[in-house]
């Protein structure tokens, strides 16, 4: 924000120069350069020396506001140098590291979200065996939204603190434990009690898996695998519809539901002992010791000279959620009591729009790279405001169908930018706990969206030509589709300002922000050994001026 003008280092050029291989670096190797490492260290000292005289003196808060909406609205559209790389040649890229490190990450986040909606999917049959009435089922869900953040506090800190490796393994565990148990539970409080802690475990792997597949690959992949990893949610979702139609079609038990997602989980645990821990982190963990640092130091210091940039995250993931949440609640209810779709229209429906979501997440994922985050997610609240006419008012089922799949497709296509565009604009040494808690908070302030457009479409329902009631099975019928239409309609303006007014770091090189120094400039994986030489000319320093006084 207007405080941190002088933070944001400068992007790297991926369209055309080639990156170093590594840790979130490019395919191609860098070309051999006669710059020797003590030039480097002369121009790296006098840069941040230059920088910190600039930030000492103070300029006011005009000039600093107009200096960040200039950078603001010039970050909005960047004319591409050249044409968009080939999408199939990106999604085979990845060496056999990068692969497998990508694949526990997305099968840990498409689980955890198959898990989630096994609840509300379920929520019927689960009463009907308890003995209660639904919404004290659907409590569960709630319990789960509120928890995640905390979960999400804890293993994000976790994970910037001791690495990314073992917290996503015992978060993993945990909700596999979990899930088994839940299939067990025999009274509603135990049930309720087991998905709180589900909350936890759930709040932690979406922020750690992020951060740890995005850091570990390609740049110029970086947009197509945030779309991809983004929609295992998307896939978590298809994928509990469907388990849930065969389980209720051949008339099972609700909890198949759960101890499948315990199997499903375990494998997960076993294929990620085999994967690495993030070259970023061991980095960032270098720097805070050469730079003789603690934790907690460096906790303060993301506090003082980001504080702005978190507030800002924040806002946006919670119209982010809203956005999601918004559009797909409700929608099934919608589906079912006010358009009086049978179970397996419903079911077919659902399955088309989240087709749409997943194919949008990774297509406008892929192009965020090129044309930029913010257009993208600009772009996609245009078209969802176009598409919610269609969305709701259909004038059949293919209608509805379509509209469904387009808005979803928008949607999903703006959070398909969003693991890469948090983990780009988070602090270098906060890249497992920013993500994830800006998300986790976001979800807390949006968990009452469905609950919003009930109560709102119950209190408005539907009426007949003549003025009275629409009555359905003795009951009025709730207005669930103005009220989503005008729901969206909002959080996609609210949107739209948003991301209009924030910054983009569009293709940082994590591998050259693994930290920051005292005035919040950047430092790079290169430039530990400039503090290493700076160490040492200190040491040599002092122990020249020990030898002379002993002398004396």
């Amino acid at each position: 924000m207007a405080s941190e003008d002088h933070h944001q280092a400068p992007l790297p050029d991926t369209h055309g120069t080639p990156t170093a291989t590594g840790s979130g670096a490019g395919i191609l190797e860098e070309k051999p350069t006669t710059v020797t490492t003590e030039h480097r260290a002369l121009e790296k000292r006098d840069s941040i020396s230059t920088t910190g005289s600039a930030v000492a003196v103070s300029a006011p808060l005009s000039v600093r506001l107009k200096k960040h909406f200039k950078e603001v609205f010039s970050t909005v559209y960047v004319r591409p140098t050249e044409r968009p790389p080939n999408m199939f040649k990106l999604l085979f890229c990845l060496n056999r590291r990068q692969q497998l490190t990508f694949a526990a990450a997305f099968l840990g986040w498409m689980f955890d979200a198959y898990d989630f909606f096994c609840v509300s999917l379920g929520a019927t049959y689960i009463a009907k065996d308890f003995g209660v009435e639904v919404s004290a089922v659907t409590s569960a869900i709630t319990t789960t939204l509120m928890l995640r953040s905390i979960g999400a506090l804890i293993f994000g800190v976790a994970a910037d603190r001791w690495g990314r490796r073992w917290p996503l393994m015992i978060d993993v565990l945990l909700f596999s434990i979990i899930n088994m148990a839940s299939g067990f539970a025999k009274d509603l409080p135990t049930f309720i009690g087991l998905r709180a802690v589900f909350g936890i475990a759930m709040g932690g792997e979406w922020g750690l898996g992020a951060s740890l597949a995005l850091e570990s690959i390609p740049i110029e992949a970086r947009g197509l695998f945030s779309g991809i990893y983004q929609e295992g949610y998307a896939a978590g979702y298809l994928l509990a519809t469907l388990v849930n139609y065969a389980v209720q079609s051949t008339g099972s038990s609700w909890r198949i539901m759960f101890w499948a997602s315990a199997v499903f989980a375990l494998l997960i645990v076993v294929l990620r002992f085999w994967i690495p821990e993030s070259e970023t982190f061991e980095k960032t963990k270098e720097a805070r010791k050469i730079m003789s640092r603690s934790f907690m130091n460096e906790i303060w210091s993301m506090i003082k000279l980001h504080y702005l940039r978190v507030i800002y995250m924040i806002l946006l993931m919670a119209f982010f959620n809203f956005f999601s949440h918004g559009s797909q609640d409700l929608y099934p209810t919608f589906l079912l009591k006010q358009l009086n779709y049978s179970s397996t229209q419903q079911t077919v429906t659902s399955v088309i729009y989240n087709v749409g979501a997943i194919i949008g997440g990774i297509i406008i994922g892929f192009y965020s790279s090129w044309i930029g985050r913010k257009l993208s997610i600009m772009v996609c609240c245009v078209f969802v405001g176009a598409f919610i006419p269609l969305w709701i008012y259909g004038p059949n089922i293919h209608a509805v169908q379509f509209g469904s799949f387009v808005l979803q497709f928008f949607v999903q296509g703006a959070w398909g930018v969003v693991p890469a565009h948090l983990n780009e604009l988070s602090p270098p040494a906060f890249r497992g706990l920013m993500p994830g808690l800006a998300y986790q908070l976001g979800n807390l302030i949006s968990a009452a969206s469905s609950q919003i457009e009930a109560t709102i479409g119950e209190s408005y329902p539907l009426k007949n030509p003549d003025g009275s009631l629409l009555l359905r099975d003795g009951k009025p019928v709730a207005d669930y589709g103005l009220t989503q239409a005008i729901f969206m309609g909002v959080v996609a303006g609210c949107l739209l300002i948003c991301i209009t007014l924030g910054k983009e770091e569009r293709n940082k090189d994590f591998m050259a922000n693994v930290a920051e120094d005292e005035h919040g400039n950047a430092v790079g994986a290169e430039d530990l050994d400039i503090y290493r030489q700076e160490q040492g000319e200190a040491r040599d320093s002092s122990t020249d001026q020990k030898m002379a006084a002993e002398k004396n």
